[in-house]
């Protein structure tokens, strides 16, 4: 009798227990969606002022008070910055120097991971560790040497100058060491009992399996590259080389209070980023997912 009661009052107390940590658990959800949804607005509210601005008339810019309200809207700053700057030059500049950095660094990357990897030879922890305390090192430690290095190979003022000291990226060589740690070493055993050679196993084998990291360290290393403005301010001089990070900072100079024309610009610069992460933010979250690094 002692045994059916508590069975009873145990079967009662589990739906209430139950009940009570869906409660926290969607209030839990709310709190986050809650949190989400400040930080989203946060980032979109003066996103939205700009393309509120670069839609108004430059006259209309300066009026005080200032208001979201556009009483003449026009592209006009948007057809001037295409027409009358250099936004197609700088955009291309960009596009150049982002895609070779990112190519790069995804190639130099992946071989030194593969190798800390999987190859066994004298120093390789030691390698690794150095590796890791190069991802600590603050980038503008290393301005000074690495602009006298490229003063010294006669290379400022070129593309060249941008693109190869941000090829190398200690944090893609973790990443990519993080995925190949955690591939099966039995098929690269079979494939060498084949005949393969290591090269081979690297490039037909282990490559095609690292699609999503490689996706992912592509993506991100040319959204850091595309948005980087120290190094290649410092490098480059020539207008037609400038990037876009570089041609807005001298933008300002260029158009005086000429607000909607900045903003135009700005807008104009980014998109290639909104582009890039729409139509690959799929491969970005399967990357990430790939190398361990989720939590």
């Amino acid at each position: 009798m002692a045994t059916d009661t508590a069975a009873t009052v145990g079967t009662r107390a589990a739906p209430a227990r139950s009940a009570a940590y869906d409660r926290r658990y969607r209030l839990f959800n709310w709190i986050c969606f809650a949190v989400l949804l400040v930080f989203a607005l946060m980032w979109l509210v003066p996103l939205a002022w700009a393309i509120d601005t670069s839609l108004k008339p430059n006259a209309e810019t300066t009026k005080v008070p200032t208001t979201w309200f556009i009483e003449n809207p026009t592209f006009e700053s948007y057809r001037t910055t295409l027409n009358q700057g250099d936004m197609p030059k700088w955009l291309a500049s960009s596009l150049i120097t982002s895609v070779a950095v990112a190519a790069g660094t995804v190639i130099t990357a992946s071989m030194a991971a593969y190798a800390l990897s999987r190859l066994r030879f004298r120093g390789r922890q030691f390698v690794f560790v150095l590796i890791l305390a190069g991802i600590m090192i603050p980038g503008q430690v290393l301005i000074v040497p690495l602009f006298r290095e490229m003063d010294a190979l006669r290379l400022l003022n070129t593309y060249w100058a941008v693109i190869l000291p941000q090829i190398p990226t200690a944090i893609a060589v973790f990443i990519f060491k993080q995925f190949f740690d955690g591939l099966p070493k039995e098929l690269e055993e079979a494939a060498r009992v084949d005949g393969a050679s290591a090269w081979h196993v690297y490039s037909r084998l282990v490559l095609p399996l690292a699609r999503p990291v490689i996706s992912a360290v592509a993506i991100f290393t040319f959204i850091w590259a595309w948005n980087n403005l120290l190094w290649p301010l410092l490098v480059l001089t020539n207008p037609n080389l400038m990037t876009v990070p570089v041609g807005l900072a001298t933008v300002q100079g260029t158009y005086g209070i000429r607000y909607a024309d900045v903003m135009a610009s700005s807008v104009l610069g980014g998109l290639p980023l909104l582009a890039v992460f729409l139509l690959f933010q799929r491969r970005i979250v399967e990357g990430i997912a790939g190398t361990g690094l989720k939590g």
